[in-house]
């Protein structure tokens, strides 16, 4: 399936193969060994339990048109949204997912701008995702298989862009805010593959990024939310190689 799809398609083989999410686990570490805390740019204290992640209406209908106006509280939300994104270099925490049909999964990931992403999936899914900076894997480490695609069609890159101003250089359909959640909503259409949407929503009071969704153009939600954030560690750059020695492209 064409590139925009695979970040939703890896989430379904990962969310197949779901677990109850367990007990909090210790935040991920750095490569240099150092463990990550909670919150906000540095580590902050205790490590945090899984969220519950907030789950889209899913008969709700974004509207979408070239003439979308925003109003000037609108646009300061999304400034702020684009500033927090472009502040940060790199981002390292743990993350539960859940899939259209509403399985689990956990894990840790990795972010190491601009266009590197690591996401390790806990067992028993076998199944992580790579971003080098130009290309994005889905590898199964059962199979020893990967596919590949370009970074620049798939939704991740909006967060993974180096400096962002989503005014300008994104589709923004929908901004949002309450005394919860601040949420950004970014369309794509495509004409081979139709249109795709990525909700961004971020925390009222320490503008954090929580969590994101991907709605395919079957209307398939996969929504991820992150916790245990870090934006203090120095991460090793060979976490973000792509092998393809070791992993042969899919079959079929």
């Amino acid at each position: 399936m064409v590139g925009v799809l695979l970040v939703t398609a890896a989430m379904v083989t990962a969310s197949s193969l779901a677990q109850t999410v367990p007990v909090p686990k210790p935040a991920p570490k750095g490569r240099d060994g150092a463990q990550s805390g909670g919150g906000g740019p540095a580590v902050t204290g205790a490590t945090q339990a899984p969220p519950n992640p907030v789950i889209p209406d899913p008969r709700r209908n974004v509207p979408s048109s070239i003439f979308q106006t925003f109003d000037a509280n609108q646009k300061a939300q999304a400034a702020k949204v684009s500033a927090y994104l472009s502040s940060l270099s790199t981002l390292v925490g743990n993350f539960v997912q859940v899939g259209p049909d509403g399985s689990k999964t956990q894990g840790d990931f990795y972010i190491q701008k601009p266009g590197k992403v690591r996401f390790e999936y806990d067992a028993p899914s076998p199944i992580d995702i790579v971003a080098d900076g130009s290309s994005l894997v889905v590898r199964d480490r059962k199979l020893a298989t990967q596919d590949v695609y370009p970074l620049s069609q798939t939704p991740l890159r909006f967060l993974l862009s180096d400096r962002i101003d989503l005014m300008k250089d994104t589709n923004v359909v929908g901004v949002s805010a309450d005394d919860v959640f601040v949420s950004v909503t970014i369309e794509e259409k495509q004409a081979l593959v139709g249109t795709s949407r990525l909700l961004l929503m971020f925390g009222a009071k320490d503008g954090q990024l929580k969590q994101w969704t991907v709605t395919d153009p079957q209307g398939y939600d996969t929504t991820i939310a992150v916790y245990n954030l870090d934006s203090s560690k120095k991460l090793d750059p060979s976490m973000f190689k792509i092998d393809f020695t070791n992993y042969g492209p899919a079959p079929g």
